[in-house]
């Protein structure tokens, strides 16, 4: 039987005020809408009404989940440190607050065996009303040719600033019709903006301008920033200089040379 919007938000309300005090914030959708836009080798094996959850991490993330969990020493040196924080923030808030129910999770950086992603991420932001998912598709006559250009999101009130970090199934749950598709804030309106905004991200992604194409509430810290901008490689070695890891930890940190996305 379906659950109604009100039953939904029931439900789902611990958790999403229990990720928003940590820096996330999640966005419901049905599986049906994310499977009506994706091909088939992408689709989420569930009825089409299954609720489906996307959770993003905030600028504030990094103070709020990121820097303690360093402090706590969960940090395993083998893996990547934000990986690690967004798991155990997310899988510790859905065992607290969904015990009795079944559910899903993807992240953002894991692989099916055929080396697809277990989704699709920018298509899942955009379907649940998150963020725009700003594409070549979206401008006018590109001036770019037969050239792949590739899409990026932009939140209406963080802009760039933001990732998106995982996706949840409620594999028991299906929502009701009550439950309806709304579009993502559209907040690059003019065809200029748009092709800047895609040649910043496709061509300048280094140098982040791309993020502040909108005006944001938020952007990441000095830390923050220079976290990210410190190639993956050489992490380690600054978490350690932030007297987060020993010298033992950096030296299998450096091992690490995988380029997340921030």
């Amino acid at each position: 039987m379906a659950i109604s919007s009100e039953c939904m938000e029931n439900l789902i309300g611990t958790f999403r005020e229990s990720l928003k005090q940590q820096g996330f914030e999640i966005y419901p959708f049905k599986v049906g809408w994310y499977n009506a836009v994706v091909s088939h080798a992408h689709h989420l094996p569930y009825p089409a009404d299954t609720l489906a959850v996307v959770v993003l991490s905030t600028p504030a993330m990094f103070e709020r989940s990121f820097l303690p969990f360093l402090q706590s020493q969960c940090c395993e040196a083998v893996r990547d440190p934000i990986d690690q924080c967004t798991a155990h923030t997310i899988s510790s808030s859905v065992s607290l607050c969904f015990p009795n129910q079944s559910v899903d999770v993807s992240y953002d950086y894991e692989m099916l065996p055929s080396r697809k992603p277990k989704f699709l991420a920018q298509t899942a932001a955009h379907i649940s009303g998150a963020a725009y998912y700003y594409r070549k598709s979206d401008v006018h006559n590109p001036p770019w040719g037969d050239k792949k250009m590739f899409g990026v999101c932009i939140h209406p009130k963080l802009g760039g600033w933001f990732a998106i970090r995982a996706l949840l199934v409620f594999k028991d749950v299906q929502i009701g019709e009550e439950l309806q598709q709304k579009d993502p804030p559209d907040c690059v309106h003019s065809q200029e903006d748009r092709i800047k905004l895609l040649e910043r991200f496709n061509f300048h992604w280094q140098d982040w301008s791309y993020r502040d194409i909108v005006p944001a509430d938020e952007s990441y810290c000095p830390k923050q920033r220079e976290y990210f901008l410190t190639p993956p490689g050489q992490r380690g070695e600054l978490l350690r200089q932030w007297g987060y890891l020993t010298d033992t930890d950096t030296g299998k940190q450096s091992s690490i040379n995988k380029d997340v996305h921030c």
